[in-house]
């Protein structure tokens, strides 16, 4: 259904329940988009809702048919300086979660992560998710479990993978602005990760994820 609102509920839902929501929301639907009804999901379900006739609640409906079209990827990402790029976009990507990785080059230290939970809300609501990606707690890079992950490699500046495969990798790493320390790369070899090129030119890290995702995917 296009043109109908799309709302987020961190809550489980079912047909005929009765959601608070803030007058922040009831103000968008009735004011903004002159309407009274829209669609709110949560765990991979949407349904139908309506406002209440006091402006208090959100009453769910039935299901609608949409299937979610996540995908069961997490994105281990070092934290950057327009870190609000990578999430949206990787949330259209339809990621399943996201991990923060602080590396040796992370210069973005003072994230507002709150900030950032309502930037993949909203990029979930836009790109027609049944769902909201996990975003982790970060995690150093030495703690960082190296099992069944692909790294995005910018060593390789050409078009092969050095692995080429038909395994399903279901992490995928890209690092922050300055690349990956040589220590860090030492260890990602020692420990025989997969890796993978993003191509002949140099990306911004942004956009290096959404490639990297795009590639892992399409595996």
């Amino acid at each position: 259904m296009q043109n109908v609102p799309r709302i987020y509920i961190d809550a489980n839902l079912e047909s005929g329940q009765k959601v608070p929501v803030d007058k922040s929301v009831v103000h968008y639907l009735c004011r903004v988009m002159r309407r009274n009804d829209c669609l709110v999901f949560n765990n991979g379900i949407e349904y139908h809702a309506v406002v209440s006739e006091d402006d208090k609640f959100l009453v769910v409906k039935d299901k609608t048919n949409h299937i979610d079209p996540s995908n069961n990827l997490t994105l281990c990402f070092a934290p950057i300086k327009r870190l609000d790029d990578l999430l949206n976009m990787a949330t259209q990507m339809g990621v399943r979660a996201l991990q923060p990785v602080i590396t040796e080059r992370t210069v973005a230290n003072h994230i507002n992560w709150e900030r950032m939970k309502k930037i993949i809300i909203e990029a979930a609501e836009q790109s027609n998710r049944n769902s909201v990606p996990n975003l982790y707690e970060p995690v150093r890079f030495g703690d960082l479990d190296l099992n069944n992950l692909v790294v995005a490699d910018e060593r390789f500046a050409h078009d092969t993978d050095e692995k080429s495969s038909t395994i399903r990798f279901d992490r995928v790493l890209v690092g922050p602005e300055g690349g990956f320390s040589p220590k860090e790369f030492e260890k990602l070899d020692s420990a025989n990760v997969a890796k993978i090129s993003l191509g002949k030119t140099v990306l911004r890290a942004e956009v290096a994820a959404v490639v990297a995702i795009a590639k892992v995917l399409d595996k």
